[in-house]
């Protein structure tokens, strides 16, 4: 058998003729140089700033410099630390009165109107004045009769004692006569105090204001027949007032009189009213378990009006001027009371003593360790302890250099 060599079959892989290639390997070099021209034309980059962090022996970040907000900081000021009870109530005039007729009579003249300022002793209303004068003549006349009739007998009494002494008349005869003189003068008296009182009456038809204030509220017309004890004016001296306040008994205890009181009335938001109490009811008010607390309230420019509603609160507790500081500062080491103050751009842990507390203001009174004008650290920051180093941002002057900064933009 002869075996043939057969020529070798032809490759299956199609070869790439060398101008389909070039051109995509021209286009890429062509990217490549723009690329490197623009990139040779930019300005030139400053170089990265400083990292003030750098790694710790655990491995954490250490900071040399903690910036610190000032919202992060407090100043000590030295004041009065108050502890306070809340309270309202109502204002009235502590003087007032409502006038009232003494006398039966037609008003003649009345004039003044509500919201009118009166002094002591001006005159208000008149009524007619007719049947009080003619009272005043029929006591006139009785008493002019009275005294005739005490003449009359002082003479009879004088004769008789001389008729007694020459023995023409008995002893109970000048006695008669002498109880007649007696009698005679007690007429006298009893008629003179008759005048008076319908002189008074004519006086009383004059009516006046018995003491200074405002007219609150005017009861009668002119022409109007007035009887005895009927109103005819109401007048409030705003001078002084009284704040009712309500107090629940559970804190009466701590009531004192003399206590200070801070308040605020509706209609002047951006003004604070003082006072002090007064008095203190001893019973509790009925259907309640509060007890009435007055407080004196000064009223020089009658500012306030009685009737106003009046929110503030009552000074149960006040501490001498001392260093006060928030209780936001405080922090507990080893079972004692310290603050962090900020010394010579370090902080520092400084033990305080402290006195009075108010919880509601977050405010402490110092008595020992700290002194005014102190700064301390009121934010609890972490990482930042005894002996770091700080710095208090100054948000006013980066405010100035970003102003400054955009203008010159």
């Amino acid at each position: 058998m002869k075996l043939e060599n057969l020529p070798p079959a032809a490759p299956s892989i199609k070869t790439v003729s060398k101008k389909r290639w070039r051109a995509p390997v021209i286009a890429v070099a062509a990217l490549a140089i723009g690329g490197a021209g623009w990139y040779a034309m930019q300005p030139p980059k400053p170089a990265a700033a400083p990292v003030a962090a750098k790694a710790g022996a655990n491995g954490e970040p250490k900071v040399d410099v903690y910036e610190l907000s000032p919202r992060d900081v407090a100043s000590i000021a030295q004041g009065e630390l108050r502890i306070k009870l809340p309270l309202s109530g109502s204002l009235t005039p502590l003087a007032q009165a409502t006038v009232k007729s003494k006398v039966s009579g037609v008003v003649t003249g009345a004039t003044i109107e509500e919201g009118t300022a009166v002094t002591r002793g001006q005159v208000l209303a008149r009524l007619d004045q007719a049947d009080q004068r003619a009272r005043v003549a029929q006591q006139q006349a009785v008493l002019d009769e009275a005294n005739a009739r005490l003449d009359l007998a002082v003479k009879n009494n004088t004769n008789s004692e001389a008729l007694l002494k020459q023995s023409f008349i008995s002893q109970n005869s000048f006695d008669a006569t002498s109880n007649a003189v007696a009698l005679a003068r007690a007429s006298v008296k009893a008629a003179q105090a008759q005048l008076d009182l319908a002189r008074n009456a004519l006086n009383d038809t004059v009516i006046v204001a018995p003491m200074s204030g405002v007219i609150s509220k005017r009861h009668v017309q002119a022409g109007e027949k007035l009887s005895p004890d009927m109103p005819v004016f109401s007048i409030v001296d705003l001078r002084q007032l009284t704040l009712e306040a309500q107090v629940p008994a559970s804190d009466i205890p701590q009531v004192k009189v003399g206590q200070e009181v801070a308040f605020r009335v509706d209609g002047y938001q951006d003004r604070s009213f003082s006072g002090k109490v007064a008095r203190i009811n001893p019973t509790t008010e009925a259907g309640s378990r509060s007890m009435m607390v007055y407080i004196s309230v000064a009223n020089a420019d009658a500012a306030l009006r009685g009737g106003m509603f009046a929110k503030g609160s009552l000074t149960t507790t006040k501490s001498a001027p001392s260093p006060l500081l928030p209780l936001a500062a405080l922090r507990k080491e080893n079972n004692r009371d310290v603050v962090y103050t900020l010394e010579n751009g370090k902080v520092v842990s400084t033990p305080v003593t402290l006195g009075l507390r108010n919880e509601d203001d977050g405010m402490a009174e110092v008595t020992g360790g700290l002194a005014a004008g102190a700064r301390v650290l009121v934010a609890k920051l972490d990482g930042v302890k005894p002996g770091s180093k700080v710095k208090v941002d100054a948000p006013a002057t980066k405010a100035a250099l970003a102003a400054a900064a955009g203008a010159k933009g």
